[in-house]
């Protein structure tokens, strides 16, 4: 009778210590903070974000519709023009207004430039020039024959951010000329042998020279395709051949030997290239 109760007993101490641990991890169960499942929010574009960025939104990918953003605004601060962008072709006429104004010589060219970027720009240039003077305080009539020259060089747009149209450059040309001149009516007097207003001719002389120059110029537009162009050039002799009896006076393309300065008057017609890749303007609105 005494074991009965004994095993009761012990049955009894193992069904409350089961029930006791049974309630202390449910407790503990009750103590942990539940983990917050992740969540796929769509964030809401920013007011005039373009259809593209907002489709990207909507699907999820935040992260590219960010990167578009950020590389639409970079394009609006560094606008990026083709390769090709433009080409222009220009007719020097700066000479015929200063011969104008007493200038005895003068020089035409035609140029092809080439915009890349907006930015470089290539320049080929062909010309042909001339000259005659009769010094007030010399005794000879110069004659430079209409000659052929050449230049090539390159420009820098500064203003490459802004619309083509308008530019502020800074360039070097490499220029070579080979012509021929004349040298006449040159008046000699020989008090010994009794000779007064003696004279004779230089006729056929040849030479030619190869020079550099560095420029600053401003290009606007006027009218549909057309512009116009103003370029002061600082210059100077490479090469020029000598010549005995006399040397050339002019150099056609640089102006005269001894001459630091020119200046440039040019209309331009433009071609644009690759307009379908310019970089759009947009609209400000009112």
């Amino acid at each position: 009778m005494r074991r009965f109760f004994y095993n009761i007993i012990c049955i009894a101490c193992m069904i409350t210590a089961v029930n006791g641990y049974a309630q202390d991890q449910e407790q503990q169960q009750r103590k942990v903070t539940p983990v917050k499942p992740s969540t796929n929010k769509v964030l809401t574009p920013p007011k005039g974000t373009k259809e593209e960025i907002i489709q990207q939104y909507l699907s999820g990918d935040t992260a590219q519709a960010k990167a578009q953003e950020r590389k639409d605004s970079l394009a609006k601060i560094y606008p990026r023009y083709p390769k090709l962008t433009e080409l222009s072709l220009g007719l020097n006429f700066g000479d015929a207004i200063l011969m104008a104004f007493g200038q005895k010589y003068s020089s035409f060219d035609l140029s092809a430039t080439l915009n890349m970027w907006n930015r470089f720009q290539p320049v080929l240039i062909v010309g042909l020039g001339r000259a005659k003077d009769t010094p007030d305080d010399m005794n000879y009539t110069y004659t430079g024959k209409l000659s052929p020259y050449f230049k090539i060089g390159a420009n820098y747009n500064f203003l490459f951010k802004n619309e083509p149209r308008y530019q502020l450059y800074a360039g070097v040309r490499l220029g070579f000329s080979t012509f021929k001149y004349d040298i006449t009516d040159v008046l000699i007097d020989n008090p010994y042998w009794g000779e007064y207003g003696q004279s004779y001719q230089l006729n056929g002389m040849s030479s030619n020279a190869l020079w550099g120059e560095f420029l600053l110029g401003l290009k606007v537009h006027i009218a549909s395709n057309w512009s116009l162009g103003w370029e002061a050039k600082f210059h100077g002799i490479f090469k020029s051949k000598k010549n005995d009896k006399g040397n050339p006076w002019y150099i056609p393309g640089y102006g005269t030997q001894n001459g630091k300065w020119a200046f440039g008057l040019s209309l331009y017609y433009t071609l644009p290239l690759n307009k379908d890749r310019w970089p759009v303007k947009e609209e400000k609105k009112k």
